[in-house]
């Protein structure tokens, strides 16, 4: 039975923090967590990834939008996990992506090392830098902003 360590959410808790589901839930595991500090969580990319049907038959390579999804996942993780109150009814909406980067092609069999640091709020803002990375290599990178909303006010 694998070992569970203090602070570090469970797969339970990414379920109860962020409302993606398979095909979309793109964080298998958090490794690290430091509240308000860091969250460090894993992305197994297999060929068996939906997207790799068409991007690129022949040539799989993960699409960096969906990198980049991944990172904003983490934050949304590290923003909920952050929290001094349960979250309740609320969900982060990213609002907005700067200085995104795409530094080297991730394909199957990579373990996407996700990365989301520097946070800092204001009532219901939030701004993080994120970073992914394969084999200690940056792949990607991004400032990620967000705003915590009641699930209800989407529809």
């Amino acid at each position: 039975m694998p070992s569970h360590t203090p602070n570090v959410p469970t797969i339970q808790d990414i379920f109860s923090i962020l409302p993606h589901r398979y095909p979309f839930l793109l964080v298998d595991r958090v490794i690290e967590f430091e509240p308000g500090v860091r969250l460090r969580a894993i992305k197994n990319v297999t060929v068996n990834e939906p997207f790799f049907q068409g991007h690129f038959p022949g040539l799989p390579v993960m699409p960096g939008v969906l990198i980049l999804e991944a990172m904003a996942q983490t934050g949304g993780l590290f923003m909920g996990q952050s929290q001094t109150e349960p979250l309740g009814d609320k969900i982060f909406l990213f609002t907005g992506m700067d200085k995104v980067r795409f530094r080297k092609p991730v394909v199957p069999g990579d373990q996407l090392v996700l990365t989301c640091f520097e946070a800092r709020h204001k009532f219901t803002l939030w701004k993080m830098r994120a970073t992914a990375e394969v084999d200690g290599r940056r792949v990607a990178e991004a400032e990620l902003s967000a705003a915590m909303v009641d699930r209800s006010s989407i529809v």
